[in-house]
């Protein structure tokens, strides 16, 4: 799907020189990558404190159950 966006083209430069891709599409398939790991990441670690442990479990008692 062609697709065409204004991009700073000092940052996609500099992007793509840090990164060491060879051109534009690569470097933006590349951040597009990266930003969404990271947005996945910060999601996740949201989380922390919100799961109740339950102590008594034994996930190796489960483990041989299978």
């Amino acid at each position: 799907m062609p697709t065409n966006l204004a991009i700073d083209d000092r940052l996609l430069e500099q992007a793509r020189t840090v990164g060491g891709y060879r051109t534009k599409r690569e470097t933006v398939n590349e951040a597009l990558r990266e930003f969404i790991e990271r947005r996945q990441r910060l999601a996740l670690a949201q989380l922390a404190g919100r799961i109740d442990y339950d102590p008594k479990y034994d996930y190796k008692r489960d483990r041989r159950a299978r």
